[in-house]
């Protein structure tokens, strides 16, 4: 089994730290003369890394389900064109964009859970050298702020 490191967030008061790991092969383009051979569509095989933070597990002795996680992201992404989806309609779908929007659509599940945990970082690996790590800013009381 590969075993895979990834850059840490910052320090946290958090009691639970988890990892769940993810692919999804999807295609895109970068409507910009600019981005070169971006602009036209093209595929990935995306590897993604979420962290998640929290105090509290849920009545199963979770922090959240991996298996939710998988299919907010893989369930939502895998072999389609990002292109098409609302959320990229006025973003172009860069490997930076993707990474927040994961992040947002994460987020988003996550402040429906009881036990209230955050996402503390999201790690899109687009090529084996090359890939994005999106981290919302917190303030001291460790709320985020986009």
């Amino acid at each position: 089994m590969l075993q895979q490191f990834y850059p840490q967030p910052a320090p946290h008061p958090y009691r639970f730290e988890l990892n769940k790991d993810m692919n999804f092969s999807t295609a895109h383009f970068i409507p910009n003369e600019k981005a070169g051979r971006c602009s036209f569509t093209h595929g990935h095989t995306y590897f993604v890394n979420l962290t998640i933070a929290g105090d509290e597990l849920d009545e199963m002795g979770m922090l959240v389900n991996f298996s939710d996680l998988k299919k907010l992201v893989h369930g939502r992404y895998d072999h389609q064109l990002l292109n098409d989806f609302p959320e990229f309609e006025k973003l172009t779908p860069s490997t930076e964009v993707v990474a927040q929007t994961i992040y947002e659509l994460v987020a988003n599940y996550l402040d429906t859970l009881s036990n209230k945990p955050i996402c503390l970082q999201v790690l899109v690996r687009e090529t084996p050298t090359s890939y994005v790590i999106y981290r919302p800013q917190f303030n001291e009381g460790n709320e985020k702020h986009e």
